[in-house]
Parts: structure tokens; sequence; C-alpha cells
């Protein structure tokens, strides 16, 4: 039976706000580079006044939003589930989304509070720092699950993030279960070194018993996950915890497991200037390639295109006509 979308994504929404510092910025307000790190309203604020002046854009995002706006953008139907508020902030979130065109929970309801916002903090290394404050999406929990539409997808995407609030833990652990009692197939992407550190234990429960289907994340977060020091070792641990796995590798590639068969992927060669989303945008497009026919080695060539095409550029996605035109190019 054809399924009405690819992906159900279930994440944090976040307006983004991408500014341009520099290294001695970060030391001078004592924001850890390279992590994101969940700050109250107050520090944020704080820091965005410190930023007063310099031009930034703003996306609606979070980092299972990028992802299954890359695949909505490719020309899949999927669904995201989120929580903004009835603010100025969470119209836009909902303006941008269906604009895109995402279907949402978020249609129908929003609520009284102040819509989460991400402050992305680039270095000229190219490297990411985000200071976030939830709002009310640190309320995110089960309710926001439409179980109808989860049912009448293929995939589940399960945004690692959830795993820092009690209730979006207990959301994520019943999306899963429902996931899995219908048929629909699981993935979870880890999100973050420093959150997969912190919070190991949580993101074991979120994974269950059961194997899951497929799990993202980068070299760094596998290692730090599995607790190996060395890649292999740490691939070998994670197939005891699911069936497939995409590990991205910087400006290496990406190594993939579909269950049989291993495949390392070189990327290209470009001059980096912003890694912000490119895990996200890996991801997402890797699911529409799968979810399209393509190999999983095919599917990870392609998502390392486009993923090398966005660090050449500020901002956390590709515009349309940018991703179509790989899209192009790799996929027939």
């Amino acid at each position: 039976m054809t399924k009405k979308y690819k992906v159900f994504g279930i994440g944090n929404a976040l307006v983004d706000m991408e500014f341009e510092v520099t290294e001695k910025f970060l030391l001078e307000n004592n924001v850890e580079k390279g992590l994101m790190t969940l700050v109250e309203q107050e520090r944020q604020a704080e820091l965005l006044e410190k930023l007063s002046g310099i031009q930034h854009k703003r996306n609606c995002g979070g980092s299972a939003a990028n992802t299954v706006i890359a695949a909505t953008q490719l020309g899949a139907s999927n669904y995201y589930s989120c929580k903004v508020a009835n603010d100025e902030t969470g119209e836009f979130y909902y303006s941008d989304m269906k604009e895109i065109g995402v279907r949402s929970n978020i249609e129908e309801s929003r609520f009284d509070g102040e819509t989460g916002k991400c402050m992305v903090l680039i270095t000229p290394d190219a490297d990411r720092t985000m200071n976030t404050y939830l709002g009310i999406t640190s309320t995110y929990a089960k309710d926001e699950i439409i179980k109808d539409e989860l049912i009448n997808s293929e995939w589940l995407y399960i945004e690692g993030y959830l795993v820092t609030g009690p209730n979006s833990k207990e959301a994520a652990i019943y999306a899963r279960d429902i996931a899995q009692e219908n048929g629909v197939k699981v993935a979870l992407t880890l999100s973050d070194p420093g959150i997969v550190g912190f919070f190991k234990d949580g993101f074991k429960e979120i994974i269950g018993t059961k194997k899951l289907d497929l799990i993202f994340c980068n070299e760094e977060e596998a290692m730090s996950f599995t607790g190996q020091d060395n890649l292999e070792s740490a691939m070998e641990s994670l197939k005891e915890l699911t069936n497939a796995f995409a590990i991205t590798t910087g400006p290496k590639g990406a190594v993939v497991f579909d269950g049989a068969h291993t495949t390392y992927v070189l990327t290209n060669k470009v001059d980096a200037i912003d890694t912000n989303g490119a895990g996200d945008l890996f991801a997402g497009s890797f699911l529409y390639a799968i979810t399209n026919g393509s190999s999983y080695g095919e599917a990870a060539r392609f998502s390392c295109a486009c993923s090398s095409k966005l660090v050449t550029q500020f901002g956390a996605r590709l515009k349309t006509d940018q991703i179509l035109d790989i899209k192009k190019q790799y996929l027939s």
C-alpha cells in the first residue's frame, strides 16, 4: 500500500538566526565552541544584544525540520510534528514551512508562549556553535504526535535533541512504539556530540530493545555514543543497535551500512565557510534517495554532493533549484 508520506519527522521547532563571529567573540562571551548549548531566554537576549547591528537572516529550522525540508524540496510528501507559540515568530515558522510544502500539526494548533530560537554562530573555520532557547518547544510531548499521519508514513525520523527533556523523550519513545507496531521504519539522528555525551542513557531508551532501522550520526558522535576510540570499532558496536547506519566523516565523506554491505563514499573537495545544517541535509537527501529506489551507496554519494554544496554558502539549507540541480546529476 502506498503511504501518504515518505517521512514523518519529530523534533524541535526553532527559528534559526545565523551570525558570522570571531573565535574571540566566543571566548569573551564564554560560549563553548562547536556545540549546541541550551540557554535561558535572558542569556540569549544578552548575546543578541552584543550582536545587534550585525546583519543576519532567519529561517524556520531545528535539526529534524531541516531534514524534512530537504526531502520535501526534492519532491517528497512529508510531515513534521513540532510545537510553536501563537506569536510572530511562530507565525513566521508556520508560513515558511507552508511555503516549502511541509505538512505539520501546527496548521491547527499553536500555543501561548514564545517560539524557540537558535543562535547559530559561524566562525572563520566554518564551524557552527549554537545557543538555543527552546521556548514553547521545551513542552513538546506525546500530544503533538498525530498517530494517523505517522502510521501513514514510510519512515519515522527522530531528532536526537528530543532526548534533553523528559516529555520530549517520552514523545520520541511513544512515536517509536507506534511506528514499530505499524510497520513504519524508524530512523534516529544522534544530533550533537555534546548531547550524546550527556544523554547516552536517554538515547538508549529512545532506541529501545528492538533494533532501529537506521541511525544517522557523524564520526565523533558514533565514537562518543559507543564508547569506542576509532570509527571501525564504533561501526561494529552500532550494528548491535540498528539494522543500518549512515555516518558522515566531515570533508572525507561518509560511510554507510545497509545491513549487508559497507560503502565508503568520498565527498567533493570544497572550501567550506559554514557547516551548519550539513548533517541535517545529508539525512534529508539520503532518506529521499532510499525511499525512491536508490541503494545506500548511491544515496550517500548524492547526500555528500548536497552537503558539500551547502557548506560553501551561509545558511542551513539549499535553495530548491540548487538541490534539484544536484538531484539531476546524481539520481536517475
